[in-house]
């Protein structure tokens, strides 16, 4: 760990606090968690974190994870109570395909090749490595569950994944995670230099911010500012560089339990994709009590993420994921399988997956299958 890390380390409070943007919106996890307590080492049975009111108080009896990709992937319907025998199937393969494909035209016309191409072609490289355009479809998804539509989402839609590129480059530098292979590809500070990689990345970031203002069709201004405030939450203090912060200088620590393992990846990997889910319900003209719905599903979905991330990190290879395998393992970071073991994470995720899709029973449940299918792609995924 470099010396200004290590400085900046002494300055993190040793009692992390969740998001004060609003007071209701609290942990998914807290109770699913106190579960698990009794069966967990003692170094990690600290006090409870926070206060989880979206998960009811019921006792953890659920299936392990198994793998229902092929029917989310194909449009068939799971055996789960969020499908109605009335709603149609949803071909998720064809949804990601042509989103993904729209989102793809629109970041070419928002990052083109330009002067300088030192900062342009670290950018477009990283921008176009292959990435799964997650961030986006929820972006856009959300905007038209709430009566919006894909052009006014789009910008949105591209600066979220901005933003996650920029991350994905400065998280792999030598001083951060270290590591030399990102989506199959060389990582940006090898294919370009640690500067580049550097720099970029902070044009990037500002582009994202920059493209929501003077890009966004059609919708009113205050809508466009709430989503500008939004994403930069998510990128900043309140969000992601806080949970890289404090992720950094928690590795190799024998004290991180689960309050500070929940705030690491609350910040670093739920808020952007909050940010992006929020920003799109926002932009589409939803009202507080829909946002808030969309709010507690996209954490959910977030803490989701990184649970099958932290599980993928140890049972699938290099090849596989297109990214250095073991990773955590080898940095001495807590993750969910090291807490809970392998099948308690996967019991996590399963629980995750339905609390999420939970938030999304008061909508149109036609409107609500991209979401819903999302869900599962996030839960299945192999890579």
């Amino acid at each position: 760990m470099s010396s200004s890390v290590h400085l900046a380390c002494t300055l993190v409070p040793q009692t992390c606090s969740t998001f004060t943007h609003s007071k209701e919106v609290k942990s998914p996890t807290h109770s699913i968690f106190n579960q698990w307590r009794g069966r967990l080492p003692t170094q990690f049975n600290q006090p409870k974190f926070l206060s989880g009111i979206i998960v009811k108080e019921r006792a953890l009896k659920i299936p392990f994870f198994t793998a229902a990709k092929a029917h989310v992937i194909e449009g068939e319907k799971e055996n789960d109570s969020s499908y109605s025998e009335t709603t149609p199937p949803f071909d998720l393969k064809t949804y990601m395909r042509q989103k993904g494909n729209s989102v793809n035209r629109a970041l070419e016309e928002a990052v083109p090749l330009r002067s300088p191409e030192a900062l342009y072609e670290p950018m477009r490289y990283s921008l176009f490595a292959g990435g799964k355009r997650v961030r986006p479809l929820l972006c856009i998804s959300a905007c038209e569950l709430v009566g919006g539509n894909e052009a006014t989402a789009m910008p949105s839609a591209c600066a979220a994944e901005m933003i996650h590129t920029m991350s994905l480059m400065h998280d792999d530098l030598p001083y951060m995670d270290d590591d030399d292979l990102r989506r199959g590809k060389p990582t940006a500070h090898k294919a370009f230099g640690e500067t580049a990689a550097v720099l970029s990345g902070d044009v990037m970031l500002l582009l994202a911010f920059e493209h929501v203002a003077a890009a966004t069709p059609g919708a009113p201004p205050d809508r466009v500012a709430r989503a500008v405030g939004e994403l930069a939450r998510a990128a900043g203090r309140d969000g992601l560089v806080a949970g890289q912060i404090v992720d950094v200088c928690s590795e190799g620590s024998g004290e991180v339990g689960l309050e500070r393992l929940e705030y690491i990846h609350l910040h670093k990997t739920a808020a952007l994709l909050e940010g992006a889910v929020v920003a799109g319900g926002m932009l589409g003209g939803g009202t507080e009590e829909e946002i808030g719905r969309l709010r507690r599903f996209a954490r959910c979905i977030g803490l989701l993420f990184q649970v099958v991330d932290d599980i993928l990190d140890v049972t699938k290879s290099s090849t596989e994921l297109g990214k250095t395998a073991g990773k955590d393992v080898a940095a001495e970071k807590v993750t969910y399988p090291k807490m809970l073991g392998l099948e308690g994470s996967r019991e996590l995720a399963e629980e995750l997956r339905k609390e999420a899709k939970e938030q999304l029973m008061g909508f149109d449940p036609e409107k609500a299958m991209p979401l819903v299918a999302l869900t599962d792609f996030i839960a299945c995924r192999n890579n």
